[in-house]
């Protein structure tokens, strides 16, 4: 069986493209990426190969099974289910994302966002990995943590991999991008099977999927999330009180979100600047019994 799977890997095409067409691409589509509104982003269709795709998506297990390797986050400002490092991907799931972390593809992601300093890959899939979310789960408009735990780098770049196959306007599940003074949404992104997006992460940079979702009971909105880093940033990007922050900010919208929304993110806040950062993480989220 190993012996297969390993066949299997080194037949598996995940591009239409040779890896020179790809990092040519990111050179070919930065304006695209840094003229973007609210800020730098960019989103493909059809990036990888289908059968490939489909192949990972038949990998994708159902989370919320209560694992070690899986956490249920449960609060005012997000409901969803996300794997914990590698070990719950399936072996072609791995390859792939291991592929996303190579030196081809940061290439591209260096030439596609203009970013100076050198990106780095997270071996670790700190917050990323598998993501589901089930009919009625949400994560509200936010930005992101800026420092790794246990690397120490800052947080640059994302990038989302949509699994959702047949997927309709009236499930929502779309990726919002909201002005920098939260004043509106700018862009929304339906969650389609084969679709990549990918933004840069500072502390101006909010986003989400802040709207309950609306799929039938038997779907899910799930995605692959990557998310890349530099030693050192532009200071510009960050509030300096905030960048060392290894936990997530939220925003409530105006006239849209509840006010237990806004006091359980204000005693965040607070927490944040009071407590040990492994102590806010555990308030956020929890384990699924």
């Amino acid at each position: 069986m190993r012996l297969l799977e390993s066949n299997i890997f080194y037949n598996m095409q995940f591009l239409n493209i040779s890896n020179q067409e790809l990092v040519a691409l990111g050179e070919q589509r930065q304006q695209d990426y840094l003229n973007a509104q609210p800020f730098p982003s960019i989103y493909f269709d059809d990036f990888f190969n289908q059968d490939s795709l489909r192949a990972v998506l038949a990998e994708f297990p159902e989370l919320g099974q209560g694992n070690k390797d899986e956490v249920f986050y449960a609060n005012p400002n997000e409901a969803k289910y996300a794997s914990k490092g590698e070990y719950k991907f399936g072996p072609l799931t791995r390859s792939f994302m291991h592929f996303l972390n190579s030196q081809p593809f940061l290439e591209f992601l260096q030439n596609l966002t203009g970013i100076k300093e050198t990106l780095i890959p997270d071996p670790y899939f700190e917050g990323g990995g598998y993501h589901q979310i089930k009919p009625g789960g949400f994560l509200k408009v936010h930005v992101d943590f800026h420092k790794h735990k246990l690397m120490e780098l800052d947080r640059r770049v994302n990038v989302l991999v949509y699994l959702n196959e047949n997927w309709k306007e009236e499930y929502g599940g779309h990726f919002e991008l909201w002005e920098k003074d939260m004043s509106r949404c700018v862009t929304r992104i339906a969650p389609l099977f084969n679709r990549m997006a990918i933004f840069s992460t500072t502390d101006y940079s909010w986003h989400g999927h802040p709207d309950q979702l609306t799929c039938p009971p038997d779907r899910s909105r799930r995605s692959l999330a990557l998310y890349y880093y530099s030693n050192g940033r532009p200071a510009s990007e960050v509030n300096e009180a905030h960048r060392k922050r290894i936990t997530t900010t939220f925003a409530a919208r105006k006239g849209q979100d509840s006010a237990r929304m806004t006091v359980f993110n204000n005693a965040v806040n607070l927490a944040n600047d009071l407590l040990p950062p492994i102590v806010v993480k555990g308030i956020k989220k929890f384990r699924k019994n």
